[in-house]
């Protein structure tokens, strides 16, 4: 449809609603002095525990690359320049959203004209194929440019949150929770750590610097388990500690030297039980290896506090989703 008269109510980019003016009103918020999103959709990713800026920066990262700093030759060439519509974010089979309020984003940094956003489900939400998630009406050019960056990430984060949801539903009336590890797509780490928290899974670690992880590369370097435990708590006394072990002996050594938080290589379902009992509640126990949705529930059993899955990031495939242009009135 040509309607370009039509008043829409969110702004894209740069423009009387953004947060970049200076003339902002009292209550405004410093965080997104860099931010060229509207005001509200930043604040529902803040909201969402995702830094506003960051989500923009990927957004533009990910339409360059698929402009290559040229035009939509496609939709150029076919779609009148003045033409809006109405699109909707479409699910193709069922299963956990996640990336909503992100995929905003990335038509939101296509858009050259004011866009009016629909929200039919939030992110964490299960879904039927057929849902409507998110219907948007703008320039029908800019639409078309956005859709495949925004369903790229729509489709890769919904897909992380629904195995994350099969593996939190299986663990559900355990103390047991799914952990996700740092085995994420370079430049997105944040945003599928999203998704885990979508589906109902804990976030381990975002990076090398805000906790220690002492693996078995560690261990053989410090001459050690312990040793390599005591080195960092030296180095780093109010860094988060977690120390990998592969025995019962070593998970000894360990707990005695002060560990808090150890993770269990490797270890089957009944060595599992085993270093529960002989932890005795003195530290947090994270299995790790081994671990699929058919055997989670037996090592969940065993009164571990988590089943660290890095399939969850790197393994998962994207949940169906479609952008669907409405036909004309």
């Amino acid at each position: 449809m040509t309607t370009p008269d039509l008043p829409l109510a969110s702004s894209g980019g740069c423009g009387d609603g953004c947060a970049c003016g200076a003339d902002s009103d009292e209550n405004y918020d410093e965080t997104y002095l860099e931010c060229g999103l509207d005001p509200a959709l930043a604040q529902l990713l803040t909201d969402a525990g995702l830094d506003p800026v960051e989500v923009e920066d990927i957004a533009n990262v990910a339409i360059q690359e698929d402009l290559a700093h040229g035009v939509d030759v496609t939709t150029v060439a076919t779609i009148p320049e003045d033409a809006v519509a109405t699109a909707d974010f479409t699910a193709r089979e069922a299963g956990v959203v996640a990336g909503l309020r992100i995929a905003e984003a990335v038509v939101s940094v296509v858009c050259t004209a004011e866009f009016e956003v629909e929200r039919h489900v939030e992110d964490g939400d299960r879904v039927e194929a057929g849902d409507k998630l998110l219907s948007v009406t703008t320039r029908t050019r800019d639409l078309l440019t956005a859709e495949r960056s925004a369903l790229n990430i729509l489709c890769r984060l919904s897909g992380i949150a629904t195995a994350t949801r099969a593996w939190a539903d299986v663990l559900d009336g355990t103390k047991a929770k799914v952990r996700d590890t740092r085995k994420t797509t370079p430049g997105l780490r944040s945003l599928e750590k999203f998704a885990v928290r979508c589906g109902g899974g804990v976030n381990h670690r975002m990076s090398l610097s805000d906790a220690a992880l002492v693996k078995d590369n560690h261990v053989v370097a410090a001459g050690g388990v312990a040793q390599a435990f005591r080195a960092v708590r030296e180095r780093f006394p109010d860094v988060p500690i977690e120390v990998e072990v592969d025995t019962l002996h070593q998970l000894r050594e360990v707990v005695d030297a002060g560990a808090d938080l150890i993770l269990l290589d490797n270890f089957p379902p009944g060595e599992c039980e085993e270093a529960v009992a002989l932890v005795a509640g003195r530290a947090t126990l994270e299995a790790s290896g081994r671990l699929t949705l058919d055997n989670a529930k037996a090592y969940a059993d065993t009164g571990v506090d988590y089943l660290a899955v890095g399939a969850l990031t790197h393994s998962s495939p994207v949940l169906d989703i479609g952008l669907d242009l409405r036909a004309a009135e």
